[in-house]
């Protein structure tokens, strides 16, 4: 398997309107979407399909709550200084002074943000630094001892779902899938308060606390970097037509911070280089061209190792409706075992329920059917390469185009040295290179992507991957398919027995809209463990892997 599959993007087949039982349809889109976007694909999608259920009433209470919500925060928008305003808010820079309610210690505080996701912190008090970032490719962290270090996992999810909320200003949540409800009254400092969640396509949830009275923003509540933080504000002042807040109390974890705002500054100028780890962090980027080709030429190495692996995995996913209300939710149990690099899985439960005797005889003979296929694909390969061999002519390799449209439509940036699950890897951040005009889908598709990379070089594998699409990929102008901005995946993988990485966490955030009908949105988990030793090779009945 190469880095990357065909460039002719497989086009989602068999699509339906909404209403419709389309889980194949939708399976299959995954699938490809995943496939595509990502060099682990085979391990990123999604496998189970997406029934259309509704276990969630929106009646009159939830349509009245959202409702409310919407009328609290259009009052917000209207006193902060009014929509307009607010929308010309490109970049925000605030400077202040900080002191720690614990230790009397004081020091500084910089907060930047930049559109469209673009976020910085910085605590400076003590002889300590606490800087957390979103760079709209990755997200990054001081630790204990100042140096900076790429975050993953929720502490991830966290910081890019503030990055995006504090760069919206409330403005636009629907159209930037971010569901809003009215929670009720609660109390803030002895004062009354209303409270409305928002929830974003990540399922990452923030609390706002807004004055009755003066419909301003008195108190935030939410996880960021993996660390719980409840910001007061007072004392607000106009600024460029906005109200920005000059008195500060930040309550992190267990420590709190008074911050004093001494200079809040709208559209001044913020460079990229703001939000990027320190250069003296980074390291020399290698020969990408080069590593790519190490790690494309290894992966039927690495495949022929995982053919001595089985494992089980449990997937979970969610379907959401237009207010990002769960619509389905679904579980699924399974076992699975590798063949000629490819994944093959054998469902036991769904919905945590034991499948009946002829749901898994289906699933059995599907697998059998499967590695039938398999082994046919692989007999035409030996046979086509025994005759290239005859005729003294190469080996034609026409499943895979490699990694060059990668290298062609991105930038690869920050490139550092870190440790990842006990391994030493490189890491680095990719996005589009805006000055490359794409030539044909798939590399219009690559060119939207964002992210980050994480590689062992020793082993020639990827370790992690984090994507993000920056903005709406079209297929067919938008009259077939419109992966909407934000639709992303993150993959992850641990080295197993010192000798290969294997695929521990996968999750996919999806967003779509299919031939100009109402679109989903979904979300999928799925969990890898219980890996043990098996060989493929010595099966000659398809069943659930069996252990040596």
């Amino acid at each position: 398997m190469g880095f990357l599959p065909h460039t002719d993007f497989p086009l989602p087949v068999g699509i339906v309107p909404e209403d419709s039982d389309h889980s194949i349809a939708r399976s299959t889109f995954c699938n490809n979407l995943a496939t595509f976007c990502v060099y682990m694909g085979e391990h990123m999608r999604p496998r189970t399909g997406i029934a259309i259920l509704f276990v969630l009433s929106l009646g009159i209470g939830a349509s009245a709550q959202a409702q409310d919500a919407e009328k609290i925060v259009n009052a917000y928008v209207k006193a902060t200084g009014g929509s307009h305003a607010l929308a010309r808010v490109q970049t925000l820079s605030i400077e202040g002074t900080v002191a720690g309610a614990d230790d009397g210690n004081s020091g500084t505080y910089t907060f930047d943000t930049k559109l469209p996701n673009r976020y910085y912190s910085e605590l400076i008090l003590g002889g300590r630094s606490v800087i957390e970032s979103y760079n709209g490719k990755s997200a990054w962290r001081t630790d204990p001892s100042g140096n900076p270090v790429t975050m993953f996992g929720q502490a991830s999810v966290d910081m890019q779902a503030a990055a995006q909320i504090a760069n919206l200003r409330l403005l636009n949540l629907k159209k930037n899938k971010i569901a809003a409800s009215f929670i009720g009254h609660a109390d803030v400092n002895g004062h009354d308060a209303l409270q409305v969640e928002l929830t974003n396509a990540t399922e990452v949830k923030h609390e706002f606390f807004f004055d009755p009275q003066t419909h301003m923003l008195v108190k935030e509540s939410a996880p960021v970097g993996g660390v719980n933080e409840e910001i007061f504000y007072g004392d607000y002042r106009r600024e460029s037509g906005v109200q920005v807040a000059r008195k500060i109390e930040l309550r992190r974890g267990s420590e709190t911070f008074s911050i004093e705002v001494k200079s809040a500054t709208v559209n001044g100028p913020i460079g990229e280089r703001v939000f990027d780890l320190p250069v003296k962090s980074q390291v020399k980027l290698p020969d990408l061209k080069a590593l790519f080709k190490e790690i494309d030429a290894n992966q039927k190495a690495i495949d022929k190792i995982k053919e001595d692996y089985a494992g089980t995995s449990a997937e979970e996913e969610f379907q959401y409706d237009s207010d990002g209300k769960v619509k389905h939710h679904s579980t699924s149990e399974s076992t699975f075992f590798y063949m000629d690099g490819e994944e093959i899985s054998q469902q036991v439960k769904k919905d945590g329920k034991e499948l009946s005797e002829a749901e898994k005889k289906k699933e059995t003979d599907n697998a059998q059917k499967r590695v039938e296929e398999l082994q046919k694909q692989q007999a035409e390969k030996e046979a086509k390469k025994e005759k290239a061999d005859e005729e003294g002519k190469p080996e034609k390799d026409d499943e895979d185009v490699g990694i060059e449209i990668f290298l062609r439509t991105c930038e690869f940036v920050n490139p550092r040295r870190e440790r990842f699950r006990g391994q030493d890897v490189l890491v680095f951040d990719f996005e589009g290179n805006p000055e490359y005009k794409p030539r044909n889908l798939g590399e219009k598709i690559v060119q939207k992507l964002a992210g980050a990379i994480w590689i062992d070089e020793k082993a020639h594998d990827v370790a992690r991957l984090e994507a993000y699409f920056v903005g709406d990929a079209k297929i067919a102008g938008g009259l077939l398919v419109n992966i909407q901005k934000g639709t992303g995946f993150v993959f992850e993988q641990e080295y197993i027995n010192n000798e290969v990485w294997l695929p521990t966490y996968d999750e996919a955030h999806v967003g779509v809209r299919v031939l100009l009908v109402k679109g989903f949105r979904v979300t999928s988990v799925t969990r890898y463990s219980d890996y043990k030793k098996f060989h493929v090779g010595t099966i000659s009945t398809i069943a659930p892997p069996k252990t040596q």
